[in-house]
């Protein structure tokens, strides 16, 4: 369930006629459920998949696809200049190549003409038709006159076909638009081609074949920058370990593992290969030194005492990779510190300890513990950086700190745009 906005905002979704219409009925449930006034404009041949009633039902608001209707009100200007955000999905290759050429010819079109708020394109056809070139100069039209165009997700799509141009899950769809409702630049285009590896959740090293030594992380962090860094333009790879997310974010490679040792393989070998590795796992400080082949009992003096060996350190693995040739010296290197304060100092004083210790080109510093950072939706916290800025990055959702914490990482790729301002 969305969680309720404490603004009552005014969101249009347009919906075009593809099967994947039948989705953004939980995409229009995710809205009205945060609170706010939705306004569904279907096309002509999406109510030939999901009918008006079910739209109106959803919505609380009448449904109608044509300019001629609710003339009085002047419907095509009124529903764009009041909107606060437009999601279209399915964005249909048709829907989005009349939308590219300014074209008038129902509600929907009429309406993303007048609109001066966030547009969201999420776009749903088959893969021959997303990579056409009509389409690829359509979505960079798109882009150019301030839109924002998601990446489709690969996957099945109609009948037995499979590959890219699936439509996002509902939910990813949602945190995209809750994202542009908080920050309408969250979503430019500036990664495009940057190769980035992403480490997310926690890692579990195994006592016998039933337990394990673990820690509270959900992975929702990671999984909030894969998924900002794919709709940014970036190639991403991310190492999962134990997460708490319903799926895997569109656009993204993903690959398992479960123990320290495992995700350090894994981080080591790809780095090499990319211009941005974020280690935002949290990874298991220790392990058990031998693994039992059968469940260990409980015992009548209880359990025999369990003897522990230290985990690598990869982030310093990887830094040290990099200073001895073996990862590319231009690949930027994000770090995250979960602290808590102690007798030795606050969160903000271990952060910066720990970037010095670590030698990465960012560190990312989160206070834990209390129901904080780790299983939450929102968080908090500081970005430090090795030149010695410090960014506050302020309370919000996981989503939303992605996008702030990918603005300086693309101010420090070679491609990337954008500078270090001090503010977020």
């Amino acid at each position: 369930m969305a969680e309720r906005s404490t603004t009552r905002r005014r969101i249009v979704v347009g919906v075009g006629g593809g099967i994947a219409a039948y989705k953004v009925c939980s995409v229009i449930r995710h809205f009205t459920e945060a609170g706010h006034d939705v306004r569904v404009i279907p096309t002509r041949a999406a109510l030939k998949f999901v009918g008006a009633a079910t739209f109106e039902a959803l919505s609380g608001n009448p449904v109608t696809t044509e300019v001629f209707d609710d003339v009085d009100e002047v419907a095509h200007v009124a529903l764009g200049r009041q909107a606060d955000l437009v999601v279209i999905a399915p964005a249909t290759a048709d829907l989005m190549a009349r939308a590219a050429a300014g074209r008038a010819d129902d509600l929907l079109t009429a309406t993303l003409l007048t609109a001066r708020c966030p547009v969201l394109f999420v776009p749903a056809m088959h893969t021959e038709m997303w990579e056409h070139p009509a389409t690829v100069e359509n979505v960079a039209t798109l882009r150019r006159h301030g839109a924002t165009v998601a990446v489709p997700a690969s996957g099945r799509l109609t009948g037995a076909d499979t590959g890219a141009g699936r439509l996002p899950e509902p939910t990813e769809i949602g945190l995209l638009g809750d994202l542009l409702l908080a920050r309408p630049d969250a979503l430019p285009h500036d990664l495009g081609g940057v190769r980035m590896l992403i480490s997310a959740g926690g890692t579990r090293e195994a006592l016998d074949p039933v337990r394990y030594l673990g820690n509270h992380s959900s992975g929702k962090q990671g999984y909030a920058l894969a998924r900002a860094a794919a709709q940014r333009g970036a190639q991403v790879t991310l190492v999962a370990g134990a997460v708490d997310e319903p799926g895997e974010p569109a656009a993204v490679e993903v690959v398992r593992i479960a123990s320290a040792r495992e995700l350090q393989e894994q981080m080591i070998r790809r780095a090499a290969e990319a211009d941005v590795v974020i280690m935002a796992a949290a990874v298991a400080d220790f392990r058990p030194v031998s693994v039992a082949g059968a469940k260990i009992k409980k015992g009548e003096s209880g359990p025999a005492p369990i003897e522990l060996d230290t985990n690598p350190d990869i982030l310093a693995g990887l830094v040290a990779g990099r200073t001895a040739g073996e990862i590319p010296e231009r690949t930027v290197i994000v770090g995250f510190a979960a602290e808590t304060g102690d007798e030795h100092g606050g969160v903000l004083d271990h952060g910066r300890a720990k970037l010095r210790r670590k030698g990465c080109d960012l560190l990312v510093v989160n206070a834990v513990g209390d129901g904080r950072a780790f299983g939450t939706e929102d968080n908090t916290g500081w970005l430090l950086a090795a030149d010695g800025t410090e960014i506050g990055l302020p309370y919000g959702s996981k989503t939303l700190m992605a996008s702030r914490i990918l603005d300086e990482v693309a101010s420090l790729v070679p491609n990337g745009e954008g500078g270090r301002s001090g503010e977020v």
